[in-house]
C-alpha cells in the first residue's frame, strides 16, 4: 500500500473526515456508475453510494489491508447493492401521460420499468479507472440502455459476479472475497449470467454504430430533430430499421417493428403535439430532451429520449419521463424557438 494511502488511513482511523474525503473522492464516480449498474436505477444508485461510505466510514477500524482500499470500498458497494435489490419491491409502474393521445397495443410489457438514464457528463472521471485484465466489455458498450436492460433481469447474484468480473476485470478470488463466496460459486453464477445475458441479447443484430462525435453520428441526430420538430413522419420513419425498438420506462409498453413504432409516433404527431429537442448525451449514446411547445410562448419538458444507431439508422429508442432533466442541467421549461 502506498504511502500516502496508508496515512490517509492512519488519520481516518482516527476521526479525520478531511482524510476519509481524500482517500474516497477518487473513487466516488467508478463506484456510483457501479450502483448503476448495478440497480439500474439513478437515484438508487446515489443512495446506494452514500449508504456505502457512511458504512466505510463506520468501518474503517475493520480494514485489513488484504486487498486494496478501492477493492474494499467495491465489497461494500456491492453488497449494499444487494441489500437494497433484496430489499426493493414491486415497482410502480407509471400510467400513460400523453394527453390526447391514444397509443397502439403494445408489442409486449416491459420488466425493467425502473430504468433511469445515467450522464454522459459523469463519465469522465468513472472511466479513467484502471480495469482487470479479464474484462471482456468496453466501459460504453457495459452502459448501454440495451446492455442495461438485458443485465437488469438476471438475478441479482449474477449481476454482480458479470460486473465484477466481465466489466471491471476483477479477479475471481478477488470477487469471491467480495461476496463471501467461494471461487467456484463465482465460476458458477458466472457461466450462468454470460448465458443468460447471451439469451437477453441474441436477437441485437444491428450493424456498429458510428463513434460518438463523429459527423456520421452528427448526420443521424440531425436528421432525427428535423424530422421530430417538424413533425415530418415520413422523414422520422426514414431514419428507423426494420426491427427499431422502442420502450418508455417506468410506463411498460414496449414496440417492436417499424410499422408499430411509426403508428406511435403518427398518434403524436397527429394529436397537434409539436416540440423542441435539446441534446445531450446519455449512457455513452445521443440523447434529447423533448420540450412541448405551448400557446404561451413557453415549452415544457415531458422527457427525454435516448437513442442506439446502427449503421446509418436508429435501432432503438427509449424515452424517460421529465423527472430524468435536472440530473442533465436541464431546466424543467424554457422559451419556445
Amino acid at each position: 500500500m502506498e504511502t500516502v494511502t496508508a496515512d490517509l488511513i492512519s488519520k481516518a482511523r482516527a476521526g479525520d473526515s478531511r482524510a476519509f474525503r481524500e482517500l474516497t473522492q477518487p473513487h466516488l464516480r467508478e463506484l456510483q456508475v457501479h450502483c448503476y449498474r448495478m440497480l439500474g436505477n439513478f437515484q438508487d444508485a446515489e443512495d446506494a453510494l452514500q449508504d456505502t461510505l457512511l458504512a466505510a466510514w463506520r468501518g474503517l477500524g475493520g480494514f485489513q489491508e488484504r486487498a486494496s482500499f478501492r477493492t474494499w470500498l467495491y465489497r461494500i458497494a456491492t453488497n449494499r447493492c444487494l441489500n437494497a435489490r433484496r430489499s426493493a419491491g414491486r415497482r410502480p409502474v407509471k400510467e400513460w401521460d400523453m394527453p390526447n393521445v391514444e397509443p397502439p397495443e403494445p408489442t409486449r410489457i416491459g420488466e425493467v420499468v425502473w430504468l433511469q438514464p445515467f450522464p454522459d457528463t459523469l463519465l469522465e472521471q468513472a472511466f479513467g479507472a484502471p480495469l482487470g485484465p479479464e474484462a471482456r466489455y468496453e466501459q460504453t458498450e457495459a452502459l448501454s440502455v440495451a446492455f442495461m436492460t438485458a443485465l437488469q433481469v438476471l438475478p441479482p447474484r449474477q449481476i454482480a459476479v458479470l460486473i465484477l468480473r466481465d466489466v471491471l476485470g476483477f479477479p475471481a478470488a478477488e470477487v469471491a472475497e467480495m461476496l463471501d463466496s467461494s471461487v467456484e460459486s463465482v465460476k458458477s453464477a458466472l457461466k450462468r449470467a454470460r448465458a443468460g445475458l447471451q439469451q437477453r441479447r441474441a436477437a441485437e443484430h444491428r450493424e456498429p454504430a458510428p463513434a460518438a462525435g463523429s459527423p456520421a453520428e452528427d448526420a443521424i441526430v440531425a436528421k432525427f430533430v428535423a424530422a421530430y420538430e417538424s413533425a415530418d413522419l415520413d422523414a422520422l420513419v426514414d431514419l428507423l430499421t426494420d426491427d427499431v425498438f422502442m420502450s418508455m420506462p417506468p410506463m411498460p409498453f414496449e414496440y417492436e417493428g417499424r410499422d408499430i413504432v411509426a403508428r406511435f409516433f403518427a398518434g403524436i404527431f397527429g394529436s397537434g403535439r409539436r416540440s423542441d429537442l435539446v441534446p445531450t448525451r446519455a449512457n455513452g449514446q445521443p440523447a434529447f430532451a423533448a420540450y412541448l411547445r405551448t400557446p404561451t410562448g413557453v415549452s415544457h419538458g415531458t422527457g427525454l429520449f435516448v437513442l442506439t444507431l446502427g449503421g446509418d439508422r436508429i435501432c432503438a429508442m427509449t424515452r424517460f419521463d421529465n423527472t430524468v432533466l435536472p440530473w442533465f442541467g436541464l431546466p424543467r421549461s424554457l422559451p419556445s424557438r
